[in-house]
């Protein structure tokens, strides 16, 4: 009975899709599903299952189960399984039972405590902070401090 409640709705859902009001049906990776391959998407991609290969997709969500090998391309990102790789993503959002290994480049980002994060979050369009030029001044002794202090000060 499970099944074809499910069924129905799939379909419902898909011939709602088509029409200029319904919301567009992800791509659902289920969880006993193992993909090898890049998948390109103009839509929602849910994985539960593993893919090992790139995708790239407007809205991409990796279940508690899923797991993603690869490169992601993607406006959106929503995190709760395991992602090894590189995410290049407008908005980022990791959840507390997510684990990213990687690097990812965002424009905002939301981590939840607890999450797995092993490599580094780059904003995209910040500057580099090596390239931002060094301080005009750098005191390496005590002493100096004293003096420049006293100097401030107006004595």
């Amino acid at each position: 009975m499970k099944k074809i409640k499910r069924l129905i709705y799939l379909k419902l859902a898909r011939r709602l899709s088509r029409s200029s009001t319904g919301a567009p049906v992800p791509s659902i990776i289920s969880e006993n599903t193992k993909i090898k391959g890049d998948i390109i998407s103009d839509g929602i991609v849910h994985i539960d299952g593993r893919v090992e290969g790139d995708i790239s997709c407007d809205e991409l969500v990796i279940g508690v189960k899923g797991q993603v090998l690869g490169s992601v391309n993607a406006n959106n990102l929503q995190l709760y399984g395991v992602l090894s790789g590189k995410a290049t993503v407008d908005n980022l959002f990791i959840a507390h039972t997510a684990k990213m290994i990687g690097d990812a480049s965002h424009n905002t980002i939301a981590i939840e405590p607890g999450a797995y994060v092993d490599g580094h979050c780059i904003r995209i369009g910040a500057p580099i902070p090596a390239e931002q030029g060094k301080p005009d001044l750098l005191i390496t002794d005590a002493s100096k401090v004293k003096k420049i202090s006293s100097k401030a000060a107006g004595e």
